[in-house]
């Protein structure tokens, strides 16, 4: 049987990024104080690298989507636990 595609097949490979996750623990700050310490990682942070930041503000889980978008990073995933929220951003 012949793949789809042509005669040769690429293995689908998990995205690999540059660096391990960097976490951000801003738990107990209040706005603007989790984005400001994103901010800075991701203006320290290598492209690729996946910074998660997590926090207790429950505006955060406005403000650091918005932060993200405007300033042209990803937001790969967030979500909400026993210790806060968490969210997880590619440096592009």
């Amino acid at each position: 049987m012949r793949p789809l595609g042509g005669s040769e097949t690429t293995p689908l490979m998990p995205q690999t990024f540059a660096s391990p996750e960097t976490h951000i623990d801003a738990r107990g700050h209040r706005c603007p104080v989790p984005t400001l310490r994103l901010r800075r990682a991701l203006e320290a942070a290598e492209p690729g690298a996946i910074i998660r930041l997590l926090a207790d503000d429950p505006l955060a889980r406005i403000d650091v989507p918005h932060f993200v978008a405007q300033t042209g990073q990803k937001l790969l995933d967030t979500g909400d636990g026993e210790t806060g929220l968490w969210f997880r951003v590619l440096r592009v």
